[in-house]
C-alpha cells in the first residue's frame, strides 16, 4: 500500500516540513475561478441563484465567463459570503486598493438624464 502525503512530509527534515506547509498554505490562497470559490464557500449553484434572484443555469454561465462587469463579480462574491477587493499594482509603487469602482449610485442620487438633442445614450461602464 502507498504512503500518504502526510507520511511523506513527516519523513522530511523539520525545516523541509515547515517549507512544505508554508507552500501548502499559500496554495490555498489561490482559486482557479468562481466555481472553485463557490465550492470553497460550501455553496451550491442553486444557493447562489437564489441569493442573486437568477436561475441556476445563469449561475453556471457566470462561472464560465472570462469577461464580466465588476458589479456582476461583486454580486457573485457577496452571494458566496465574500467581499470583493480590487487592488492595482503599479511598477515601483506599493499596491493600491480601489474602494468605490463599480459601486452603485448612492441612494437618492438621480442618474444623469439624456439631454435633448444628444443623439447618443449614456452608458455606464463597470
Amino acid at each position: 500500500m502507498g504512503r500518504s502525503l502526510d507520511d511523506i512530509i513527516a519523513a522530511r527534515l523539520p525545516d523541509e516540513q515547515v517549507a512544505i506547509e508554508a507552500h501548502r498554505d499559500a496554495s490555498k490562497q489561490h482559486v482557479e475561478g468562481l466555481r472553485e470559490l463557490r465550492q470553497i464557500a460550501g455553496k451550491a449553484q442553486a444557493d447562489i441563484a437564489s441569493a442573486l434572484n437568477i436561475t441556476q443555469p445563469s449561475v453556471s454561465k457566470i462561472e464560465k465567463q472570462t469577461d464580466m462587469h465588476l458589479s456582476t463579480l461583486r454580486n457573485y462574491v457577496e452571494a458566496v459570503g465574500g467581499e470583493l477587493e480590487l487592488t492595482v499594482k503599479l511598477p515601483k509603487r506599493p499596491a493600491l486598493r480601489i474602494h468605490h469602482l463599480g459601486d452603485l449610485a448612492p441612494v437618492g442620487v438621480v442618474p444623469a438624464q439624456k439631454k435633448s438633442g444628444d443623439p447618443s445614450p449614456r452608458r455606464r461602464h463597470g
